[in-house]
């Protein structure tokens, strides 16, 4: 009997979702209280799918099919290929018909005076993947919308995207993303931090909204495990521009887009032979759990002892001790919620975490914008930060080719275009935990 090419499998406890599960998003032994890292993980038998090489499709979710779960899913319930593609479109339009348009591949390209300023020679350089201009003005509508394909399949129709959404957001959110949020119908919800409760309050209550029946439609990697397989598209666009990277510098908050990176680029390596970057993550000093986390790890063995913290969660990644404040307030988040996966991708390619103050952080976001002329937010250009951290150190030398991640569009400057504010509003990053 042939087994699936595709299975979700927690990485903490073995287990997978219970056959005929229509929703399996999370570990089905996630909540208890055994201190268990229960994250499910998207494994793929690379003998029975193929990576796309040349394919000129631009939407990743047609592109890269046969990577995703949903597809195999579809597959084995007697969904053919085209069929899937309808199915991928029909939703995609749904999407274009709220934000303008809907997912295609983004540029990703050599930034010759971003490498001229760094000092990069000829052979290096700096390759920036701009994701400022995708749905919603982020990398984050990727992760959420490989949930969607499967939520159609499970429910047998087309209408996925007409659920209602229940929002926790900060107390400081941004009024324009409330507002628009509101327009389209989302159920929204204010959470104050509670003195002596550490954590997000935001994920607190989706925790309980979670608990009582709600699906995760998230971008936490452990609480939606197809979130991470939906920013891989990201690392398997870079991957098929067939650059020779050395480097990849990722800026961390809750741990998907760099885990995503982290099997993306793995999973390419095995399949098309392209390199597999070094992957460096950058946090900063006003919350860097995932540091933390690292040098836990690397003081007791490295890679070795992985298993065994997977098994002893709170000995490595627990909540911030106080609340955070940064320009680069994307990537405050109190815990990095898919922290193993990415101290795996980082040992496993011999990277580094970086933490840096706000003054490289505001240095990187003036540097990107005026080296590049996209209108990147400071959470999106600390990747940058990064590797100017990185660079002043002396540990990425001129020859190296490096790439990073725009991955945040700035409010205010599409704000200031008056006559661009609803794409300002539709394109906006959400800063929110979210359910349905």
């Amino acid at each position: 009997m042939t087994q699936p090419a595709s299975r979700l499998v927690c990485a903490g406890c073995g287990d997978e979702p219970r056959p005929g599960e229509p929703y399996p998003f999370r570990c089905p032994n996630a909540g208890r209280d055994d201190d268990v890292d229960h994250v499910l993980r998207r494994e793929l038998d690379l003998s029975q799918v193929r990576f796309p090489a040349g394919d000129p499709e631009p939407n990743p979710f047609v592109r890269y099919r046969q990577l995703l779960h949903a597809y195999h899913v579809a597959a084995a319930g007697g969904i053919g290929d085209e069929e899937f593609c309808t199915l991928v479109r029909r939703l995609d339009e749904r999407i274009a018909a709220v934000d303008g348009h809907g997912f295609a591949a983004t540029p990703f390209g050599r930034s010759d005076e971003l490498s001229d300023r760094l000092g990069f020679s000829a052979v290096g350089g700096v390759w920036v993947k701009d994701e400022t201009g995708n749905v919603s003005g982020s990398h984050k509508a990727r992760h959420l919308f490989a949930a969607l394909p499967q939520l159609a399949i499970a429910r047998s129709r087309l209408s996925a995207g007409e659920r209602t959404l229940r929002v926790f957001v900060p107390v400081d959110a941004d009024s324009l993303v409330l507002e628009r949020l509101e327009e389209l119908g989302a159920l929204i919800t204010a959470c104050p931090r509670t003195a002596g409760v550490p954590g997000d309050p935001t994920v607190h209550r989706l925790l309980e909204a979670l608990a009582g029946g709600a699906l995760p439609f998230t971008c936490q990697g452990n609480l939606n495990g197809l979130a991470v397989e939906g920013g891989e598209t990201l690392a398997w666009e870079i991957a098929s521009a067939g650059v020779p990277l050395d480097r990849l510098v990722v800026q961390v908050g809750g741990g998907a887009l760099a885990s995503a990176c982290s099997h993306g680029f793995r999973e390419a390596h095995a399949l098309a032979h392209c390199p597999r970057p070094r992957l460096d993550t950058v946090q900063t000093e006003a919350a860097w759990p995932l540091k933390r986390a690292f040098d836990a790890v690397t003081a007791r063995g490295g890679a070795g002892v992985l298993h065994d913290a997977s098994q002893h969660r709170s000995a490595f990644m627990w909540p911030w001790e106080h609340e955070p404040h940064s320009i680069a307030h994307g990537i405050l988040d109190d815990e990095t919620y898919d922290w193993l996966a990415v101290v795996d991708g980082m040992l496993s390619t011999g990277g580094t975490p970086v933490v840096v103050g706000e003054s490289t952080l505001e240095q990187a976001n003036v540097l990107a914008r005026e080296a590049t002329g996209i209108a990147v937010d400071p959470t999106g250009s600390s990747g940058l930060a990064g590797l100017l951290a990185l660079r002043e150190a002396g540990g990425v030398v001129d020859d190296e080719c490096v790439a990073l991640l725009f991955t945040g569009v700035s409010r205010s400057d599409v704000h200031d275009d008056k006559e661009g504010r609803d794409e300002k509003l539709s394109r906006s990053r959400h800063p929110v935990a979210q359910g349905f």
